[in-house]
């Protein structure tokens, strides 16, 4: 499953290697001082939008690339999940979506480190 975590002033979210494949994204690192909100959404899959390009696209599993016009969002969720959503501004993507069962702790210390 997908983790987030701070290193230093980088969030930075590492894949397992199934997903990654799955996927085809490698792990994640942005600076924090790009972050521009985080959220906790109840169900990271009704939270994805756009067509997948490229990536997996299951009833149960989401990993890869969605993308909208003009925007694009790096996506590992799960249905039913709840998942922690990061806003970026000027990262090549604009929202970062990983599922996790301690989504409030996560986004809480991606919070306190952000700053």
């Amino acid at each position: 499953m997908a983790a987030i975590t701070i290193d230093g002033s980088d969030l930075v979210v590492t894949l397992e290697r199934d997903e990654k494949w799955w996927g085809l994204l490698g792990d994640l690192r942005v600076p924090t001082s790009s972050i521009t909100a985080i959220d906790v959404v109840p169900d990271g899959r009704r939270a994805t939008r756009g067509m997948r390009a490229p990536g997996l696209g299951g009833t149960q599993r989401l990993i890869g690339t969605w993308r909208t016009k003009g925007d694009r969002q790096y996506v590992c969720v799960r249905r039913g999940q709840p998942a922690v959503k990061t806003t970026l501004q000027g990262q090549r993507y604009r929202t970062i979506l990983i599922g996790s069962d301690d989504a409030e702790r996560v986004a809480a210390d991606v919070r306190a480190a952000a700053g």
